[in-house]
């Protein structure tokens, strides 16, 4: 009677998993169709760009990328980049530890002007620096960029050019990069509470230590990703870069303008073969990012596991 009693538990169990779980051919399904669309939409364009590039040989594929005008937005890319990302390294941190950490009037609206490069489309936030920095625009007559109707020459005198120069494709890189820090931190650090900075401050340590010694170990990872996808965001804009930049080919075109303009003149090979630099890119940064996720996942795992040997070897 019990073995009856049990093989009965046991059949009804069985089909109560089985119950919970898809048909094998929607599985099969499902995964095909997810293939599909991985196959479609990520690899065979990323096999197309290097086909393309590698089209006419690796002799042309060089030529292409060694050109002096792909060097010269190689270069001020790197230098939108070095520059747009220690900026929201620095605002990032700063951010998400006063948001996180503090409480203080006006922390809905800080946290809404973070999110807002989110909401607003990059080629308006190029327009919109073209208004204020622009020949026309508010700050242009004073900086030099126009004629000023009663500055006169005082204003031409500081001849300082933004827009269709360095600073402004700066200023366009800093805006649309501008929350990746910040948003990947401000989530961490409120899942850590302030239990560890507030027992540090309790045994006399300062601001800054507090800071450098519990917080900032605690958020590395966090950190370093962030900076990785602000890094990747700031090489590959367009809208906003292409707006404030003027299209001048050697001097204020970044890889994805460059791209832009070599395929406009049917070059295609050498269009392919710029672009490549960018793919390479997110393969470097898909790199990282399964670095980190993977020593943020490791890190877990060890302080779980002290965690346990502590317990088990309480009294």
């Amino acid at each position: 009677m019990a073995g009856n009693v049990s093989t009965l538990a046991h059949v009804a169990k069985h089909r109560q998993r089985r119950s919970l779980q898809d048909p094998q051919w929607l599985r099969v399904a499902l995964i095909g169709l997810a293939l599909l669309f991985v196959a479609i939409f990520l690899v065979v364009p990323l096999v197309a760009v290097f086909t393309e590039a590698l089209r006419k040989g690796v002799g042309p594929y060089f030529a292409a990328v060694a050109d002096p005008d792909a060097r010269a937005a190689i270069r001020l890319t790197l230098l939108a980049a070095g520059i747009a990302v220690p900026l929201n390294l620095v605002f990032g941190l700063a951010a998400s530890w006063a948001v996180a950490k503090f409480e203080f009037r006006g922390k809905a609206l800080l946290i809404a002007l973070i999110e807002l490069p989110f909401a607003v489309s990059p080629v308006i936030s190029g327009l919109v620096y073209v208004l204020l920095f622009g020949a026309q625009g508010w700050f242009g007559p004073y900086l030099g960029a126009g004629d000023h109707p009663w500055l006169g020459a005082w204003a031409n005198a500081h001849d300082i050019q933004v827009i269709f120069a360095v600073p402004g494709i700066v200023l366009a890189t800093v805006f649309v990069t501008f929350p990746f820090v910040a948003r990947e931190l401000i989530p961490l650090m409120q899942a850590q509470g302030k239990e560890e900075e507030l027992a540090a401050i309790t045994l006399g340590a300062s601001g800054w230590q507090t800071f450098r010694r519990v917080t900032l170990p605690n958020v590395k990872w966090g950190l370093f990703y962030g900076v990785v996808l602000c890094n990747a965001r700031a090489m590959g804009e367009f809208g906003a870069v292409s707006v404030v930049s003027g299209h001048i080919r050697g001097e204020t075109n970044t890889i994805p303008l460059h791209v832009e303009i070599l395929y406009n003149e049917f070059n295609i090979q050498a269009a392919f073969a710029v672009a490549s630099l960018l793919t390479l890119l997110a393969f470097i940064t898909l790199a990282l990012k399964n670095l980190v996720e993977w020593r943020h996942r490791r890190t877990l795992e060890a302080a779980a596991a002290a965690d346990i040997r502590q317990f088990v070897n309480s009294p």
